[in-house]
């Protein structure tokens, strides 16, 4: 999957719920999509935890608003 931001992420995650809810594909197809929408999902939250992970760090810097590098496990 290319570098995507979360809001694109989210617009083909919000294109793969529609596709299924129209039950229109067969069992291969919906699990297929199914699969490839958890990993959406999952890249998701990983950008989500990021960003708060962010958040706090610049939240604990005793007042001074300072951005700091960390390590994604």
């Amino acid at each position: 999957m290319s570098k995507e931001n979360f809001e694109e992420s989210m617009k083909k995650l919000e294109n793969i719920v529609t596709e299924l809810e129209n039950g229109n594909l067969n069992l291969d197809e919906s699990v297929k999509k199914f699969e490839e929408g958890m990993k959406i999902a999952q890249k998701c939250n990983t950008i989500l935890g990021e960003a708060e992970k962010r958040i706090m760090i610049l939240l604990e810097q005793e007042g001074e608003v300072k951005e700091e590098k960390f390590d994604i496990e």
